[in-house]
């Protein structure tokens, strides 16, 4: 299997799983901010292939993206650019939405910085998509129902990481679980402009009747996610694509659960769809809850197998000072709250996920930082 192969199989499984939530956004615009960045590898691709090759004769998706393009133009990107269905708008969300900016059915708020080595770069501009953007997006929500043209969906992408560091009695941990965050650490500008980002959202959702919904992502990885992206799973694979040994900046004790691209887009698509407005909704994988020692073992036995990898794990310090602060022990959700309202049901295990992933960096080994 090579790397396109790989996501054609992700995104025929997602539409597939996406029948209901893709017909209700047939011959509807949907805006999608940061639309260049990881996330929207498959939201975008997952749409256009539903418009030309599941649905090739009914009212397709309308999707536009509002994306800076600092980290510039993905590849997968460029070669979606001539699609008739497709419009990109260089913007950038911190700053106030275009006067022609038209209607819009769904929106969805994914531009943000969202790898620890990079918004701990720019705090203020971390700070400023998730609650300056949120609230314009918001705003521009609530008077399109006041011109009786209403949005009729709406997802914000909060993150795990509202949660902190909880206490062991709270993993897995539900949405009802309150936090325990730091609000002036390393991590504050990412941590507390989501939950702030939560709170404008409920309060829109109620007090104006937005139907805002929230996502709240547990460690999403695969196809999409740059190699360049300084987190975890592609930091790892970095090394073993250019055949050095994988070095790990911890004593390997931090556990994760990791959920693939495919299953976690699936999963929020639901939330934009059929997600209760004001709520917000765990989308991860309940198992395998694996530590970062555990999880470099695992990479290098399917490395070994697919690509005859040699390379050991070394642990060794970070020279960032403030790489472990604030850094939680333990991640793992409880999905219940989105099995049962959404009929979300991830199915694509580690090991597949992994696999995946490894086949499309060898052939996506080259990106800028992101």
């Amino acid at each position: 299997m090579n790397a396109h192969e790989v996501v054609m199989l992700d995104l025929d499984s997602m539409c597939a799983n996406l029948t209901d939530e893709f017909a209700a956004l047939a011959g509807k615009r949907v805006l999608i901010t940061g639309g260049a960045g990881f996330l929207g590898h498959y939201f975008i691709q997952s749409a256009l292939h539903w418009n030309n090759h599941v649905h090739a004769h009914g009212a397709p998706i309308h999707v536009v993206i509002y994306d800076n393009f600092v980290r510039g133009m993905p590849q997968w990107l460029s070669k979606a650019e001539g699609d008739r269905n497709l419009v990109l708008i260089r913007h950038d969300i911190r700053n106030p939405l275009p006067s022609d900016i038209g209607d819009f059915q769904f929106i969805i708020h994914a531009a943000s910085i969202a790898s620890p080595t990079f918004y701990k770069r720019d705090p203020i501009g971390t700070m400023d998509a998730n609650v300056n953007g949120l609230r314009m997006l918001l705003e521009y929500a609530r008077g399109q129902k006041e011109k009786g043209r209403p949005v009729e969906g709406f997802l914000f992408f909060s993150s795990s990481e509202i949660y902190g560091d909880p206490s062991p009695e709270n993993i897995p941990t539900p949405e009802t679980y309150r936090g325990l965050v730091s609000c002036t650490g390393p991590r504050a500008c990412y941590d507390e402009a989501k939950r702030y980002g939560e709170t404008l959202c409920v309060n829109f959702a109620h007090q104006f009747g937005v139907p805002v919904k929230v996502a709240r992502p547990f460690n999403n990885y695969g196809p999409g996610l740059k190699i360049s992206d300084r987190r975890v799973i592609p930091d790892f694979a970095r090394d073993m694509m250019n055949g050095r040994d994988i070095i790990m900046h911890s004593d390997g004790s931090p556990q994760r659960t990791f959920c693939y691209a495919a299953d976690a887009v699936t999963g929020y698509y639901k939330v934009l769809v059929k997600g209760h407005s004001g709520e917000a909704y765990n989308i991860g994988v309940e198992d395998p809850e694996i530590s970062m020692s555990g999880l470099a073992e695992r990479l290098t036995t399917i490395a070994k197998e697919l690509f005859g990898y040699k390379g050991s794990v070394i642990r060794q310090g970070s020279q960032d000072a403030s790489y472990l602060i604030d850094n939680p022990n333990r991640r793992c959700p409880v999905i219940t709250k989105a099995r049962a309202h959404l009929g979300y049901n991830p199915s694509t295990s580690l090991d597949e996920g992994l696999k995946r992933s490894l086949i499309w960096y060898n052939e996506n080994r080259d990106a800028p930082d992101a």
